[in-house]
């Protein structure tokens, strides 16, 4: 799948190799969220669930000043109270597609990551930021909570005294800060930032797919449920691999001291 060129599309896809890169484009308005936005990258990431070839994302927003810098206040301004829960379930689904995806999301965290931005970024598996970022749940300014999940990924990234402070306070905090509460893996130059999206994106191109789905599944099961039904997943799904040709692979060559060659299979 090339990547389409159409300005007005709201959402962006790219693919090379098994890397697809999925980019919100609405530069001037610094990418916010609105309802057509998020059914855009709602449908993305459906196919690329569906897609074999896909084996990792990589999710972004156009433009140099932001990721996502929010929901688009604009269209939140005149909704009702009903209308208002139909726009944070429709947000809270697209970011538990993403965080239940089967392959690996990484978040490029190239400026902005505001409100739903934050949100957004959170639901990826890895978040790398440049250092110029500034990340931040700012709702409180307009009389809201984080609608998208942010309440409880927060909780659960970064605990509960960061988790306040960000919603509470609505201070942006820059990536350095958001990578000392754990919001994000990895904070570099932003000159270096797209080279080392590649790298990580190219070493999961290259693993066991389905030990990443075992994985990704192992883990967000484990942070949902009591320490012993996640000790009885993780080894499910430990036991589910000794049947793929994949692990065969893997053993063969590293006791011939070679590079393995893994199809998901």
């Amino acid at each position: 799948m090339g990547e389409s060129r159409d300005r007005t599309e709201t959402v962006l896809v790219h693919d090379d190799g098994a890397i697809r890169t999925v980019t919100v484009n609405r530069p001037d308005k610094l990418n916010a969220l609105n309802a057509a936005t998020l059914a855009a990258l709602q449908a993305a990431f459906d196919a690329a669930a569906d897609d074999s070839s896909v084996r990792v994302l990589v999710l972004t927003g156009a433009g140099p000043k932001a990721f996502v810098a929010g929901a688009d206040i604009a269209e939140m301004a005149d909704l009702s109270a009903a209308r208002g829960h139909e726009f944070s379930l429709a947000g809270q689904r697209l970011m538990r597609r993403i965080e239940t995806l089967p392959k690996p999301v990484i978040a490029r965290i190239n400026g902005f990551a505001l409100g739903g931005g934050l949100e957004l970024a959170m639901a990826c598996h890895l978040r790398v930021a440049a250092d110029s970022a500034r990340l931040g749940q700012p709702e409180i300014g307009l009389g809201l909570i984080p609608g998208f999940g942010g309440t409880q990924r927060l909780l659960r990234l970064a605990g509960r005294a960061a988790a306040l402070e960000l919603c509470l306070l609505g201070a942006p905090i820059d990536a350095a800060r958001a990578q000392q509460f754990g919001i994000v893996n990895r904070v570099v130059p932003a000159e270096a930032l797209d080279a080392e999206i590649k790298a990580i994106a190219a070493q999961l191109s290259r693993s066991a797919p389905l030990a990443l789905r075992g994985t990704l599944e192992a883990v967000i099961a484990g942070g949902e449920c009591a320490i012993d039904e996640g000790l009885r997943f993780e080894s499910a799904q430990f036991a589910l691999l000794f049947a793929s040709q994949d692990m065969r692979e893997g053993t063969r060559a590293f006791l011939e001291r070679r590079k393995p060659e893994f199809r998901g299979e």
